[in-house]
């Protein structure tokens, strides 16, 4: 590796530098990500499929809505599950001394 003086180079000289180094940092990342999907494409094709048959085999996750276990007093529609946020009706009337149970469903 060659060692660069760099309190010698110009203001211009070291962005230039700068903008040359961000180039071969995203060459070599570029290469790399070929190099390894050169690789995982071999190994899928010894097992009888593609690279692009495995990623779009992959399962995803979907989540379903929990059900309602809690009701506002006032407006039915209003609902919690009891996971994540207390909604603020909740936390306002467990301030002022309610508990969960008066609002279970």
């Amino acid at each position: 590796m060659t060692d660069i003086d760099l309190n010698a180079l110009s203001l211009a000289e070291l962005k230039q530098l700068e903008k040359n180094v961000a180039k071969a940092i995203a060459s070599f990342e570029n290469r790399r990500k070929a190099e390894a999907r050169a690789k995982v494409d071999e190994l899928a094709r010894e097992l009888g499929f593609s690279f692009d048959e495995l990623a779009e085999a992959a399962p995803t996750r979907k989540r379903t809505a929990s059900a309602p276990k809690y009701r506002h007093p006032e407006n039915a529609e209003i609902t919690w599950s009891g996971r994540g946020r207390k909604p603020a009706w909740i936390a306002e009337a467990l301030a002022s001394g309610k508990s969960l149970e008066d609002f279970a469903i």
